[in-house]
């Protein structure tokens, strides 16, 4: 399904930036767990930092309980927009706080000690000051829950486990954890803090009944290091009044919205706005449901942001029948919503009529998309291939729609199944589920389904190729030119201050456009002179937008592995001849191997390097890794403490490719080496308790 959703509010122990709700965002690649010096200065224990952050509690009224609560490391998908994150945007690690952890926090008795920690900006802590360690998760998390329950289970803790993936599929975690949440938190977590505190948790916690989002308590935000996302998230609503075939929300949530007072939310944005937030995200998995109860909510943001002087930008997920409600789009306006993502899936009536998309029927979907720019809202959008009624002419479709639409921000999945949907159901009948494949991401090179129309390798391939030609440059500018005539007064402005504004621009220009040649910059250049001076910032976030897409693309969806085989063995070959002393005296091994058809190189420190030896290694192993997928595995077996410093300087090399990058450290090595779980993936050796 291609739903831009962060997780709602289920036992969600925790949510995520834009997401991709389908059959699978992403088979996981996450490491084990985190590996590092209990004396450095991040690693805190519970008591201080619960103690440097409780608001809520006065006095203890009941037995001391310490609650982690831990949101895993999401593998790169689509809406990472890792490479904007990483080089271009200031000091943001990740898109977006784990909202559902924040509201679990609020839910627990107010004599508890409860700390977050998101795997995405942090390392998480090996030994904590907890008792109980509550681990989220979504499908595309499941490997790394599972090896954080694991862990976290055999050191004594009492280990809880929630998520969208439980809620669905609560038997996968049978024998995982002590405690399964499967549901929606509001009643069913305080009857478990209730249970625990007499000493009868339960295994598993269903909910059975409907929540009233009436009695969902203000999120701990301030449990929540918010400086270091680009955009904080609420939610208003959960449930979707559609029948799309293929999606999870009413399966969860049901058909009939439920939601939050307006004041609720003011309450919200008045915690955010002490913190300094500007930019939120409603996750509502379609926030116009029940458009009376939205266009009341609206008129309360309106009223909330001309009293704080338009302090925050929105952005959310609705239907495409926003554009036939004049009203409703000039009430999106007047509230400062910037962007709505909308899943649009085809430009094909019969595919949106198989898979019972009908509100996508209403009216024409291209003037559609352009209604709403003509209001100054951005369109961002989720589109699906491999429906029954898609066949090859269907990607030569697609492109057509989303160039002449603008649509920059396009997120192309393969149609996935997910457990329990309408669709699931139907193609385990049919016999038309292919076994043994992740439901996580459906933007990767693999889905869980048998297409009707075409072959299976006829679908990926025709997708690949989709997506190559949409982010090539002269196919970006295009759509940015096609947006901006429609887009003339964009509600889109720099929320930056001017200091940060400029860093942004420097590095756009010289990590951005120099980097694609003089062609780039005179296509740019275009792009600026078909829009108005003050739709420039919509522009440049367009261009940002497009080459951290390109980006994902160039490294996930366009490899040569014959090629990528070479290079890595030509690495492998000069690395070895380059440092032959060490490999002589066995202080080093380099080799190289295929795993999952994706080459691998395994690199083995046993002993003394000269410095050159480390200087080498990071600049043939970055390259290799800035042209192609490859993987590294660093083994730390043994290594000279007063070579810490060349290690640490490799390592911060290898960091931007820090999701392909696994290391290996010995128990005995793990004292005098920190390395962040954030940013690598990490293993034990022999002994290491990790």
């Amino acid at each position: 399904m291609t739903r831009f959703a962060v997780s709602s509010l289920t036992s969600d122990f925790g949510s995520y930036p834009p997401r991709v709700r389908c059959a699978g965002p992403e088979p996981m690649r996450c490491g084990s767990v985190i590996l590092v010096d209990h004396s450095s200065p991040e690693m805190w224990s519970m008591s201080e930092r619960t103690a440097e952050s409780r608001t809520h509690v006065t006095e203890l009224a009941g037995p001391r309980v310490r609650l982690l609560l831990v949101h895993p490391r999401f593998p790169e998908s689509f809406w990472s927009f890792r490479w904007a994150v990483e080089r271009i945007l200031p000091g943001s690690r990740a898109l977006n706080p784990p909202l559902g952890l924040a509201t679990l926090a609020a839910l627990c008795p107010p004599h508890w000690e409860v700390a977050i920690v998101d795997e995405s900006i942090e390392s998480i802590p090996l030994r904590p000051e907890a008792d109980i360690i509550g681990v989220c998760g979504m499908a595309v998390q499941f490997e790394r829950q599972q090896q954080l329950l694991a862990y976290y289970r055999e050191q004594g803790y009492h280990v809880v486990t929630g998520g969208s993936f439980a809620s669905l599929c609560p038997e996968r975690f049978e024998g995982l954890a002590d405690t399964v949440v499967a549901g929606e938190a509001e009643s069913i977590w305080p009857q478990f803090c209730r249970d625990y505190e007499q000493g009868q948790p339960q295994a598993l916690y269903r909910e059975q009944g409907i929540v009233d989002l009436e009695d969902s308590p203000t999120p701990r935000f301030d449990l929540l290091q918010l400086e270091k996302y680009t955009t904080v998230s609420l939610q208003f609503s959960r449930g979707c009044p559609f029948r799309c075939e293929f999606c999870d929300i009413i399966v969860m949530f049901g058909r009939k919205p439920r939601t939050k007072r307006p004041e609720q939310i003011g309450r919200e944005l008045d915690v955010l706005r002490a913190r300094g937030v500007r930019n939120i995200f409603f996750v509502d998995d379609n926030l116009i449901g029940n458009r009376k109860l939205a266009k009341e909510l609206l008129g309360y943001l309106i009223e909330y942001q001309e009293h704080h002087e338009y302090t925050f930008h929105f952005g959310t997920e609705v239907s495409l029948n926003l554009a036939a409600d004049a009203e409703l789009m000039r009430l999106f306006r007047a509230a400062h919503f910037y962007w709505v993502f909308i899943g649009i899936e085809s430009p094909d009536e019969a595919s949106l009529r198989e898979t019972g998309k009908t509100q996508n029927l209403l009216g024409d979907p291209l003037e559609s998309v352009r209604a709403i720019y003509r209001h100054g809202i951005d369109v961002l959008a989720g589109f699906i291939v491999g429906f029954d009624n898609d066949t090859r002419d269907t990607f030569e479709r697609q492109f057509q729609f989303i160039v002449a639409s603008g649509i920059q921000s396009a997120m192309v999945g393969l149609l996935t199944a997910l457990p329990r949907t309408p669709l699931y159901l139907r193609l385990e009948r049919e016999g038309r589920l292919r076994a043994g494949v992740a439901h996580g991401d459906n933007t990767k090179l693999a889905t869980n389904i048998v297409p009707r129309s075409m072959s299976y390798d006829e679908m990926v391939s025709g997708y690949q190729r989709l997506y190559q030609r949409l982010f090539r440059d002269a196919n970006i500018a295009r759509r940015i030119r096609n947006k901006m005539r429609y887009l003339r007064d964009p509600v889109f402005r720099e929320r930056y201050d001017l200091r940060e504004s400029a860093a942004i621009l420097r590095r756009f220009f010289v990590c951005g456009l120099m980097r694609g040649g003089p062609l780039r910059l005179l296509r740019f250049a275009g792009t600026l002179l078909a829009a108005r001076p003050r739709g420039w910032p919509q522009v440049v976030n367009d261009w940002i937008a497009g080459l951290a897409t390109r980006d994902y693309i160039r490294r996930h969806l366009s490899r040569d592995t014959a090629r990528e085989s070479r290079l890595a063995g030509l690495t492998a070959r000069r690395l070895r001849a380059r440092c032959a002393l060490a490999v002589r005296r066995d202080h080093l091994e380099i080799s190289v191997r295929l795993e999952r058809g994706v080459s691998n190189i395994r690199v083995v420190l046993r002993g003394y390097l000269e410095r050159r030896s480390f200087r080498i290694a990071a600049r043939r192993l970055v390259r290799l890794l800035r042209r192609t997928t490859t993987t590294v595995t660093l083994h730390v077996d043994t290594f000279h403490v007063e070579q810490r410093r060349q290690l640490e300087n490799l390592l911060r090399r290898l960091a931007p490719y820090g999701d392909r990058v696994t290391i290996w450290v010995h128990e005995r090595v793990r004292p005098l080496l920190s390395v962040d779980s954030a940013v690598f993936r990490l293993r034990k050796i022999a002994d290491s308790p990790c």
